[in-house]
């Protein structure tokens, strides 16, 4: 078994309320939980307008599986255009770790 994580900073453009920070940032969790088997979660910055941190974890027995899927969340990530990518950064957990 693997675990992988993605923590993606995030700038979200034009955005003038918290309110307005939760509709985009919903509707970016729904959109990778609906084209990928992850979990995704709010991590940081929860009180700032413009700024959010995502986490994502996936699971998997291929180490190769976790990587493609992380790079591919990445990707869409960086091709959407109500936000900026500030920083992306993946770990691991092999079982073997342990």
């Amino acid at each position: 078994m693997v675990v992988g994580a993605l923590h993606v900073e995030l700038r979200i453009r034009g955005i003038r309320s918290l309110k307005e920070k939760r509709r985009v940032l919903k509707r970016i969790i729904t959109d990778i939980g609906a084209a990928h088997p992850v979990a995704v979660a709010e991590v940081e910055h929860q009180d700032l307008w413009q700024r959010a941190d995502l986490g994502i974890a996936v699971v998997s027995e291929s180490p190769g599986q976790v990587d493609r899927m992380l790079a591919t969340i990445a990707r869409d990530l960086e091709r959407r255009t109500e936000i900026e990518v500030l920083d992306s950064r993946r770990s691991y957990l092999d079982e073997e770790d342990r």
